[in-house]
């Protein structure tokens, strides 16, 4: 081959390290910081940001209207994630003094406290240490659109935001029981939460602010400010219903601040489809391939393409045939090619500019879990594993009952696309390697290796493959587009 025509190989190890350390993600993190903080020394900013030990931190708004049970919720949150708690409440309480009793003057007062009083208390509050390596649940604020801006402003914008929503019948019904513990600030209720311990009940001591009334105002008040709240954050916000036992309210939320926002820096696909035959790997590759862009590599056009184009690889994989090396069941000739032979050829092809630049999604390789570790030694780490599931049943009847028009070459399956005519019906020919026999030779070499790929490829997602395409590419897609769930240290 002429030197100056050989395809540009690209090492792998770059966009794998890049990803593996959030390079893209800090790169867009510290121009968003330089943006919103507008310093006056640019260097020496980016140079203190990047001395903070962790910036990827859970950032946490929690709203909802009255005794829907946001502070409950705040904080078995902040508990879970062992993040800071903060409400209206104690960031006056840990403000500086001046700044305290002039809020607390104007509480009593009855009047509003300026959004700029707010703003700079929250400023400073999450300047502490606690805040800056370990993050924030925020309860109950903002409570207004202005309050909302004016915190974006300053570059204070959550990761996630949590409404908690529920019918006003229900929300006034259920302040009618609420109850707090003067001790240790705890909420309760005399239906759905009343506490086993004793000595607690003694103390318990109703709501002031909570009667029919009062929570009728507050939601009229809720309701005139929420929409416009909601558009701030419509990025990153979660409506979750609040009328449903805490247990459940909780697991919903903390799901949602497992999941990670999506994020505008650079991603590359690299998307690995594993399954039994017939399950529609190559149906799915070629649907992402078509709508991101992205290469399709699937490794028998591979070996078939090397030896066309009489590459050393491929070289090497036709006298292996020639050679006899391959074992006759029936009809079907299956050919067995050594694992350094077909990782020749998918080093090859992965490392070319295409699949470096745009991604690939590759199936039919690897097979077993000896192929996986040797194509992950080689730099070639999948970020995305999808374990497509079908039934042995429905792979039989899928494969076992297709046909194609040796005339015209168009394929056929008795059940879901019938030739239209007896006469296409009878020229109809089957291939070899759809005869039952073979089918469930592949399916049970599958079985055999699916288990240690799955124990190697940990985060792959199993999906449900028998179903109509499209809806398995709609379950495909959105584990793609979506960043991989965060698994806090507990």
């Amino acid at each position: 081959m002429d030197q100056t025509k050989r395809p540009l190989l690209i090492p792998p190890e770059f966009s794998t390290y890049a990803e593996e350390h959030g390079i893209f993600d800090m790169y867009k993190r510290l121009m968003e910081q330089l943006i919103v903080n507008k310093p006056s020394d640019p260097l020496a900013f980016l140079v203190e940001q990047l001395k903070k030990e962790n910036d990827d931190v859970p950032q946490v708004i929690i709203l909802g209207p009255p005794a829907s049970g946001k502070k409950s919720i705040s904080k078995l949150c902040a508990n879970k994630l062992r993040t800071a708690h903060l409400t209206t409440e104690n960031l006056i309480q840990e403000s500086e003094t001046d700044i305290k009793m002039k809020v607390m003057d104007l509480i009593k007062k009855k009047e509003t406290v300026p959004t700029e009083i707010w703003v700079q208390i929250l400023t400073e509050r999450l300047k502490l240490m606690d805040c800056v390596k370990k993050g924030y649940v925020l309860e109950g604020f903002p409570q207004t659109r202005e309050q909302a801006l004016a915190l974006q402003s300053v570059g204070i914008h959550p990761k996630h935001c949590v409404i908690l929503d529920a019918p006003d019948t229900v929300l006034i019904e259920r302040a009618q029981g609420r109850r707090v513990d003067p001790k240790t600030g705890d909420i309760y209720h005399t239906t759905f939460d009343w506490p086993p311990n004793a000595e607690i009940q003694t103390r318990l001591e109703e709501t002031p602010g909570y009667t029919e009334e009062d929570m009728v105002n507050k939601l009229i008040e809720y309701h005139r400010h929420i929409d416009e709240i909601e558009e701030c954050y419509r990025k990153v916000i979660k409506k979750v219903n609040a009328d449903q036992p805490k247990a459940d309210v909780f697991s919903q939320v903390y799901s949602y601040l497992c999941g990670q926002p999506r994020s505008n820096a650079p991603h590359t696909p690299r998307i690995v489809l594993l399954g039994p035959t017939g399950s529609g790997k190559g149906v799915q590759a070629a649907l992402l391939a078509n709508k991101y862009n992205i290469v399709n590599v699937s490794s028998g056009s591979l070996v078939k393409q090397s030896i066309a184009d009489e590459t050393k690889a491929g070289q090497a994989a036709k006298a292996y045939i020639e050679k006899s090396m391959m074992g006759v069941f029936g009809n079907e000739q299956v050919v067995k090619l050594p694992d350094n032979i077909i990782l020749d050829i998918m080093r090859e092809r992965l490392a070319q500019l295409d699949c470096v630049s745009r991604g690939w999604v590759l199936h039919g390789y690897p097979r077993t879990r000896e192929q996986a570790e040797a194509l992950a030694k080689d730099g070639f780490v999948p970020n995305r594993i999808f374990f497509l599931d079908v039934p042995n049943d429905s792979v039989i009847e899928r494969l076992t009952l297709r046909a194609t028009d040796p005339i015209t070459g168009e394929r056929y399956h008795m059940l879901y696309n019938p030739p239209r005519t007896q006469e296409i019906k009878e020229r109809l020919q089957k291939h070899p390697k759809d005869s039952e026999d073979a089918v469930r030779r592949r399916l049970a070499e599958y079985s055999a290796y699916v288990e240690e790929l799955a124990d190697y490829y940990t985060e792959g997602q199993h999906v449900n493959a028998d179903q109509d395409p499209h809806t398995v590419f709609e379950c495909i897609e959105s584990m793609i587009v979506n960043p991989l769930p965060k698994r806090f240290s507990t």
